[in-house]
């Protein structure tokens, strides 16, 4: 398993829960199936297949928020209740009004919501509470936060903050375009740099040099960088975005190399997690001593 992306987070000085106490909160709200009425339930799921709410390998944790939403698309209520609605005014002469129509769209959503067919989706959480990290696998500030919001109920209270660094990534991604990327770093060829201006003027580069006079005259013109594609000591690649999101990330195949030969899929799971948190724990102190080191 390898993460896609990462909103990070950091955890609380001294956070003291145990993996022990973390799984019994989530065990006390797991996702339950919707309800006939129901249109999305979300609760804790296994990570891994072996059925536990959390996975822990070398101190490092691993779990998972499942979603299940029902698929009964708005156009469909709209379209039923449009057609009893014209079957209504045929039978006493005139059109149904606004509240009528309000009722009819509640009554279809009533009658055909426990037909409607269900999605799954799962969303993963990694823990460091050793370096005190917390990183989501979603590429939406949403997703992440509707992660947070459910780990707040789960435990009553969960004191997080999301990393502050000194130096903002667009200024940052700016002189490293202008110039040469930090130590450690290489700067890929993709990158879009915005306008500053009410006109929000937008270029993107994609599998293009990035080095040419091009790209100093869109930042002398005053477009700031609001993703540009690094890649960490030859090790793992990934988009970092204006609002300090990893995204596109990929751990490259000198990692996945040793893996090859593993065929026990429990084991394989175990291991990708280990190498993937391995390599976060060295990128992420990284990327925050080049933006400037962190904030108190």
């Amino acid at each position: 398993m390898w993460f896609r992306n990462l909103q990070i987070y950091r955890l609380p000085a001294g956070w003291g829960i145990t993996s022990a106490q973390l799984e019994a909160c989530l065990e006390a709200r797991p996702l339950q199936p919707c309800g006939s009425q129901d249109m999305e339930t979300r609760g804790w799921v296994p990570p891994c297949d072996d059925g536990a709410l959390l996975r822990s390998v070398g101190r490092q944790w691993l779990i998972a928020l499942g979603v299940e939403s029902r698929l009964l698309p708005a156009s469909v209520v709209r379209q039923e209740a449009e057609d009893r609605a014209a079957a209504l005014a045929e039978k006493l002469g005139y059109k149904p009004g606004r509240g009528q129509m309000k009722d009819l769209r509640e009554q279809v959503t009533r009658e055909l919501l426990p037909r409607a067919f269900t999605r799954h989706r799962r969303t993963w959480v990694w823990i460091d509470p050793v370096n005190g990290w917390l990183g989501i696998d979603t590429s939406s500030a949403a997703r992440a936060e509707e992660v947070l919001e459910c780990l707040r109920q789960a435990l009553n209270d969960f004191p997080l903050a999301l990393l502050r660094p000194a130096r903002s990534p667009a200024s940052a991604m700016a002189n490293w375009l202008a110039g040469d990327a930090p130590a450690g770093f290489t700067v890929d060829q993709d990158c879009e740099l915005r306008s500053v201006s009410e006109e929000k003027a937008t270029v993107r580069y994609a599998h293009h040099p990035l080095d040419g006079s091009e790209i100093r005259n869109h930042l002398a013109t005053g477009k700031m960088p609001t993703r540009l594609a690094l890649t960490f000591n030859d090790r793992v690649s990934f988009v970092l975005t204006d609002k300090l999101e990893l995204k596109r990330l990929d751990f490259l195949d000198v990692l996945r190399e040793g893996l090859s030969n593993e065929d026990d899929a429990e084991a394989l799971f175990d291991a990708e997690f280990a190498l993937m948190t391995g390599e976060l724990a060295h990128l992420l102190p990284a990327l925050v001593e080049v933006l400037g080191g962190e904030l108190a």
